[in-house]
Formats: structure tokens, C-alpha cells, sequence
């Protein structure tokens, strides 16, 4: 099936908004055509749709964002606000212990636990390794080559994606971590992402 280069945006479009998770160019190259012999063809349409979108996105209240696998349509941040207010209950808040873990992991990776609790001060709480594990933001990578074999843990591609990273280099100063809302609607935008946003709520109390 050939798309005309209007019906690839739509297309395009379509998929990264129905998708439950963001979409790379291949991805989306592997959803159009089957053909090999034309994927690098369709693979440059494909990237000009998703330049135009993104031009596009600049007059939209939502926005064509790249994140580490792919592309994802968002709400803009400084529409946040309104998308709040058709919640029932307040966003949770990442507690501090969790958030001063996962900077942690995310700024010396790979890491052992006995290596975070002498940065933090205090013992690396199985429970929070275990949250951030279930998250599905960190996950254990090999041991370290020390008396022991301690676990060395680092962070996902799906971290990345959740707060909204194309690479560990975007990652912030640590002490802007410290007020970050959990990103539910703010940066989802389909609706099986939407009806999800509040199955974080029990980080705010780890």
C-alpha cells in the first residue's frame, strides 16, 4: 500500500496518538510497508510527516515530542493546569526518599544499593528499589566485581520516556527532581494513557 504524502501525516498522525507507547521512525516504517526495497524512501517521508506535525503541534494545545524510543503527542506544560483540574484528586507527589534514589541510580549508573545508601546517608530501602523495579524505570544490570557480587542497577529506556528524555544527558540539575509531579496527563496523550494516570498514586507514600 503506497500513501500519498498527506494520508502518511495523517497516518503518522493516527498511529502516534492510538499508540500506548511512543513510536520510532522504524516502527512506523514497519507499519506502513513491508517492502524492504522502499524503506529508506518511506523512511525520510515518514521523518518529513513528523517535522511538519511538529510544526504543526507549535499552535495546538498538545505537542509531537521525541522521547528515548520514539515519538508521543503530550499535553504542553503550560496546559497543565486545566488538565489538572478535570482530575477528581490532586496528582501524587514522588516522596523524597524515592525521588533521591532514582536521581541517584539515573546520575551514578551503574550502582550497587550499598553505593546509594552512602550517597543518601541511609539504607537503600528494598521497597523503593522494588517500586522503581515494578515501574519498570530501573532494573538490575550485572554485579559489580567486588567481595559479594553486589547487584548494579541502572535506569530504563522507559524512564527516559516517563519523564519525557530523549537521553541520560537531558536529565536535569538534581535539585529540580525534588518538585516533580508524577507525570500522569501531562505528558500522555491517548486515552488508555489518560484512564491510567492514577495508578502511580501510592509513589507519593514510598
Amino acid at each position: 500500500m503506497t500513501l500519498q504524502a498527506n494520508d502518511l501525516k495523517m497516518a503518522v498522525e493516527a498511529a502516534i496518538f492510538g499508540s500506548d507507547a511512543p513510536l520510532s521512525v522504524k516502527q512506523l516504517v514497519s507499519l506502513f510497508s513491508d517492502d524492504e526495497t522502499c524503506a529508506t524512501e518511506l523512511r525520510v517521508a515518514v521523518a518529513d510527516a513528523i517535522t511538519v506535525l511538529q510544526g504543526e503541534s507549535a499552535s495546538r494545545g498538545v505537542e509531537l515530542v521525541e522521547v528515548a524510543s520514539g515519538f508521543r503527542y503530550q499535553v504542553k506544560s503550560e496546559h497543565v493546569l486545566w488538565i489538572r483540574r478535570l482530575q477528581s484528586r490532586r496528582p501524587p507527589r514522588f516522596s523524597r526518599a524515592l525521588l533521591e534514589t532514582l536521581a541517584i541510580i539515573a546520575y551514578q549508573q551503574p550502582v550497587t544499593r550499598a553505593r546509594i545508601a552512602e550517597i543518601r546517608g541511609v539504607e537503600a530501602s528494598y521497597r523503593i528499589m522494588r517500586t522503581l523495579m515494578d515501574r519498570g524505570w530501573v532494573r538490575e544490570v550485572g554485579r559489580l566485581d567486588a567481595p559479594g557480587s553486589p547487584v548494579l542497577f541502572s535506569t530504563t529506556p522507559a524512564f527516559l520516556d516517563y519523564f519525557s528524555l530523549r537521553s541520560l544527558q537531558e536529565l536535569p540539575q538534581l535539585a529540580e527532581l525534588e518538585e516533580i509531579d508524577v507525570p500522569d496527563l501531562e505528558s500522555m496523550g491517548t486515552k488508555e494513557q489518560f484512564e491510567g494516570a492514577g495508578e502511580s498514586a501510592s509513589l507519593a507514600n514510598e
